[in-house]
């Protein structure tokens, strides 16, 4: 039959109640991306539940990031949590394999132990202090560098820095007070210590070969690499991430520092004597008597100094942060230090400090050693395992994992310690008392090759500031609800308060 209206071909003709099958190539590779993909993280877990065995922790983690996002914003309550799970804990992050320690046992075998593990700091240092730095030696090769680097923290190298720790403490508490005789509100400490402190350090280090612009360039910049300290970061040093402003910040410092070290290395040679730590250093290689390796280039003089700005700039600022706030929430303890400074400087305050004067604050001494226990500025240390180490007798850590030693649990030993969250300076005027008679447990400072090797000298410090403020000036503490939290920058912690 004919019809004027067009068929449409039978080809073209669809069935919208039969499903469009998809092509076999297409499924195979889909079926075959889900399955590869499932595999993996099945893996994933078969090795985590491998690594940790018996160990306290989770017993599945989170498929690829881990535990991230607690490691995105660490606490102090968080951390004691894992501590309380036992001696030692598991837990990963971004398929980094971490084995925590919280007994003084475990914590002081990982920190002497240099043949299974090697300090890493955090996954982004290498990037952010060079990967050539001493810091980051081992073995034979980490203990000839530190032993030419000793000679910078002798009594006689401690008498040269006093002078000027003292000078820049006097120059920024006369900058406080008069910026307290023009308001009525309290000023917040954090970062006003912090100053202070950089300052410090930049002029013990460096002396009159760092200019002013330079140390407050250095002082602005250096908090872009205290927020780069954390356990995990984004891994590539992209602008604007955290370890890219991390390593700007280093390069500006470095720039300024390779600069005082050329100019210290000239002064030395023009027969000045030495007003600074690079000075001292480059006298001391000087010296026909000296043994030692005699040649450093000023790069690497500056990344030594670097180093020791990186280890002491965030761990005194919060021990001088937390002096603070112990002396102004226990007013009778400042008040045995102000009887003492009586004492000592015999009513002059004006009389410049010597170290023999510093040894005989026998009470402030002990107050500063008590406060650095009750709130340890540096909570932990991580390595990383060079092999297989037999921590325990039931466990090895695998080779290539972090293992971290804790210090905050030894410092709160109730054995060693008893009432271990109160303030007692008393407990360590006692020569015969728990607390001297255990040293192990105070480690603070570290234990092993990699302890801190400028101790004497941060331990002056915090005790010099603390012993001008308490003659200088009067401070009180504006209790606030955040005035108990600790906040951690990783390893680091510090008080929040205003004075």
């Amino acid at each position: 039959m004919s019809s004027s209206t067009p068929h449409a071909p039978l080809y073209n003709l669809t069935d919208p109640a039969i499903p469009t099958v998809p092509h076999p190539k297409s499924a195979t590779w889909l079926w075959t991306t889900a399955a590869i993909v499932i595999s993996l993280l099945a893996v994933e877990q078969v090795v985590y539940r491998y690594k940790k065995r018996h160990l306290p922790g989770d017993k599945w983690t989170i498929p690829i990031i881990g535990k991230f996002a607690d490691s995105m914003s660490p606490s102090m309550e968080g951390y004691k949590k894992q501590w309380d799970s036992g001696a030692l804990s598991a837990i990963s992050v971004f398929n980094i394999f971490i084995v925590m320690a919280s007994s003084n046992e475990y914590s002081r075998k990982i920190l002497n132990s240099p043949s299974y593990a090697e300090p890493c700091l955090v996954h982004s240092a290498k990037q952010i202090l060079l990967p050539q730095n001493w810091v980051f030696l081992a073995g034979k090769d980490h203990l000839a560098y530190r032993r030419g680097l000793n000679s910078l923290f002798t009594r006689r190298a401690l008498g040269i820095y006093i002078t000027i720790q003292e000078s820049i403490t006097r120059k920024h508490f006369t900058k406080w007070l008069t910026v307290a005789s023009q308001t009525t509100e309290a000023q917040p400490i954090m970062m006003t210590a912090r100053h202070l402190n950089m300052d410090t350090s930049l002029r013990v280090f460096c002396g009159k070969h760092i200019s002013e612009e330079a140390a407050l360039e250095i002082n602005d910049k250096y908090w872009a690499i205290t927020q780069s300290l954390e356990l995990v970061n984004f891994p590539l040093a992209l602008p604007g991430t955290k370890v890219y402003k991390a390593i700007q910040a280093r390069k500006a410092a470095m720039r300024w520092l390779e600069l005082a070290a050329k100019l210290s290395k000239e002064s030395m040679a023009s027969g000045a004597e030495p007003e600074c730590m690079l000075d001292e250093w480059v006298q001391i290689l000087n010296d026909p008597l000296y043994k030692g390796r005699k040649e450093f280039s000023d790069e690497e003089m500056a990344m030594v100094l670097f180093s020791f700005l990186f280890a002491s700039q965030d761990a005194m600022s919060s021990g001088l942060i937390y002096g603070f706030q112990h002396l102004s929430d226990n007013p009778d303890i400042l008040a045995k230090i102000r009887a003492e400074q009586d004492v000592v400087r015999q009513g002059n305050y004006e009389k410049p400090l010597t170290l023999d004067m510093v040894d005989q604050m026998h009470y402030l001494n002990a107050f500063v050693k008590e406060s650095m226990r009750v709130k340890p500025p540096v909570t932990m240390v991580p390595y990383k395992t060079t092999r297989a180490f037999p921590i325990a007798d039931d466990y090895t850590v695998p080779s290539g994992s972090m293992v971290i030693p804790s210090f905050f649990n030894s410092l709160h030993d109730p054995s060693i310690y008893p009432e271990p969250e109160e303030l007692l300076p008393e407990r360590w005027l006692d020569t015969e008392g728990l607390a001297n008679k255990n040293p192990k447990n105070y480690i603070v400072f570290g234990s092993g090759p990699h302890r801190c090797i400028g101790l004497e000298y941060a331990q002056m410090n915090i005790v010099l500031v603390l012993a001008m403020a308490a003659v200088m000036m009067n401070f009180e503490h504006e209790v606030t609800p955040k005035s108990d939290e600790v906040e951690c920058v990783f390893s680091f912690t510090t008080a929040r308060g205003s004075f």
